[in-house]
């Protein structure tokens, strides 16, 4: 059972208030974090629409997202999260070169936002196709304004907030990974969902 609006969103802020202790990159920290602030406005202006569970899912997609803004993406230590516990590191094991929090990130925008999409749908739509169209056309201009980003600031900048990591195929990657996050939700809800 999903935590009520109210208590998620109490969660999301007391995460989001612990990302902003000591930030490493405030400045950068601060451009990555106004998209959550706008996004957590937009949520509560549609909130009445959601179920506690599909909002509960895009608190979860924007709590990944601070974690992964304050350390601009490309530096979360999960890696590190990872050794304490276990022992051994994710990058070690399947043998990756760059940090891949930000896939992540993506794959969750698919998976956390498409039960809110479908739920909101368009009486007249198909509510899947709906929900999975706007995960590809919101992914699409996203890697947009990271592309304004990168040539309208500095190039530490630029690439400090895209977090390309050297990979000329990342939008491509991160487009693609959102539309497999919103594909895996499909999968799971056509098998449970009612006759």
């Amino acid at each position: 059972m999903a935590p009520s609006k109210p208590q998620s969103t109490a969660l999301f802020l007391t995460l989001f208030a612990a990302t902003w202790i000591a930030p490493p990159w405030p400045a950068e920290q601060a451009l990555h974090s106004s998209l959550t602030v706008l996004s957590l406005i937009a949520l509560w202006r549609t909130h009445k629409r959601l179920g506690n569970k599909e909002f509960f899912l895009i608190i979860v997609f924007l709590s990944i997202h601070s974690i992964a803004a304050r350390w601009l993406y490309s530096n979360v230590p999960y890696d590190d999260w990872i050794q304490s516990i276990t022992g051994h590191t994710l990058n070690a094991q399947f043998g990756w070169r760059r940090n891949q929090f930000d896939r992540l990130v993506h794959l969750a925008y698919g998976l956390c936002l498409t039960p809110a999409l479908v739920q909101i749908a368009p009486t007249n739509s198909r509510p899947f196709q709906y929900a999975l169209a706007a995960i590809m056309i919101s992914s699409l201009c996203y890697e947009w304004l990271e592309w304004l980003v990168a040539i309208t600031l500095g190039e530490d900048t630029a690439e400090s907030y895209n977090g390309q990591q050297g990979d000329i195929w990342d939008a491509h990657k991160d487009m693609l990974l959102a539309t497999l996050g919103s594909l895996l939700w499909w999968t799971k809800y056509r098998r449970t969902r009612p006759k």
